[in-house]
């Protein structure tokens, strides 16, 4: 077993060392991240320059590491494509610091990583937590090797696309996992001007909007203190799999707060 582990945040992210701790203890681990930080980059390619990579010493020892001075949706398909010689059975994006919910979902990086793997016919998990603070990694971290867990025992469908966010609370506080929906109309873009002294200049802005009232949505259920899951196979290509239900959830979150 072997997985690809990326993210948003960059190489040196601590959420994506949390994360591959975990994993590390399931299944070889190969790390191919972007270089620097790169929200918001969403399924953003670089396709009019060069892609230059390096091979880093890892946060985590026993594990392959690359920095990539691109995007991450580059990071994965440089490493499905070229740096990675043997079959890869899965890719995990995160631990991203911040959740990633509602119309978020379309421009996260994130996100975008974890689809270049499901475009290339492998499972994909994107995971973030709500939370503007080194924290929160643990139960992520684990919250994903269970999930990996499964798929390896082929307890769940090969090619599933899981968008999962974890509320800034201890495991006491969690209320449980529940499958949810994407917001809609969660933001609108502004755009502010100003002059610095030179030239114009203009500055977009997110002002969030307050009108996700379904008890089904992921900002919903994150605020209300459960962990959600969006299954973005059947949310975004209408692939729908009757193994992501309310059973499933209810037994990883069993067997999350088995462990130690």
């Amino acid at each position: 077993m072997q997985i690809l582990v990326t993210n948003d945040d960059g190489i040196l992210a601590p959420g994506l060392w949390a994360l591959v701790r975990e994993l590390k203890g399931i299944a070889r681990v190969v790390v191919v991240a972007p270089d620097r930080e790169q929200s918001a980059s969403g399924t953003a390619v670089s396709l009019r320059q060069p892609l230059r990579v390096q091979k880093i010493s890892p946060v985590v020892s026993g594990v392959e590491a690359y920095s990539i001075e691109g995007t991450p949706c580059d990071s994965v398909i440089l490493a499905l494509g070229k740096l990675i010689k043997d079959d890869v059975n899965l890719v995990v994006s995160g631990i991203n610091q911040g959740h990633n919910l509602g119309d978020d979902i379309l421009i996260s990086g994130t996100v975008g990583a974890a689809l270049q793997g499901y475009l290339r016919g492998l499972p994909a998990l994107a995971i973030s937590v709500a939370a503007t603070g080194n924290s929160g990694w643990e139960n992520a971290a684990r919250l994903a090797k269970l999930l990996a867990e499964k798929i390896i025992a082929k307890n769940l469908p090969s090619d599933i696309f899981l968008n999962i966010n974890l509320p800034d609370l201890s495991l006491a506080g969690i209320k449980g996992i529940k499958i949810a929906q994407p917001a809609h109309k969660t933001h609108i873009d502004t755009v502010e001007e100003g002059h610095d002294g030179r030239r114009k200049y203009y500055w977009l802005v997110r002002q969030k909007q307050n009108n996700n009232a379904d008890k089904n949505t992921d900002i919903q259920l994150l605020e209300s203190g459960y962990i959600s899951i969006t299954a973005l196979h059947n949310t975004l290509f209408r692939k729908a799999m009757p193994a992501i239900n309310d059973s499933l959830c209810s037994e990883l979150f069993r067997e999350l707060k088995k462990l130690k």
